[in-house]
């Protein structure tokens, strides 16, 4: 059986509207990460987050609340970034490379600041559900020194 001409033209048309395979995982040393792959965070309940501070002495708190709910009260040694920032990006870029723990008050700026961290390259990206509420309803230690 032969394939008519209009035929093999509709199946190559759609061979070449196919999407690329992926690209294979990116190689290199353990950690490393390149900006052209996304980022995929891991959610952490307060607890898991809590054992990751004290397990990882190269892990970056990064709260991105505003500098007034941070002064109230935030996770000891946490980094204030705030989100709302126009240079929240600009800022976060002095964390590439690293383990990043990133929170709010109650996860929507910290999702969206996921969001738009996604393409930048952190050692590992770690997000607490439910943010900094949470953490306090957990009795998690609060810290209000700068």
């Amino acid at each position: 059986m032969r394939l008519s001409s209009p035929l093999l033209l509709l199946c190559g048309l759609l061979v070449s509207l196919s999407p690329a395979p992926a690209a294979p995982p990116q190689t290199g040393s353990p950690g490393a990460t390149s900006s052209s792959v996304m980022q995929t965070p891991t959610n952490l309940t307060p607890t898991e987050a809590e054992s990751l501070i004290h397990a990882s002495s190269d892990l970056v708190v990064i709260d991105v609340r505003t500098q007034e709910e941070f002064a109230e009260g935030h996770i000891a040694g946490a980094k204030n970034v705030n989100f709302n920032s126009p240079t929240f990006g600009e800022q976060m870029k002095a964390f590439a490379g690293k383990k990043v723990l990133l929170h709010c008050a109650s996860g929507g700026r910290s999702t969206r600041a996921l969001a738009s961290l996604a393409a930048m390259p952190f050692e590992k990206l770690y997000h607490l559900n439910k943010g900094f509420n949470a953490w306090v309803e957990a009795g998690k230690p609060v810290s209000t020194k700068p």
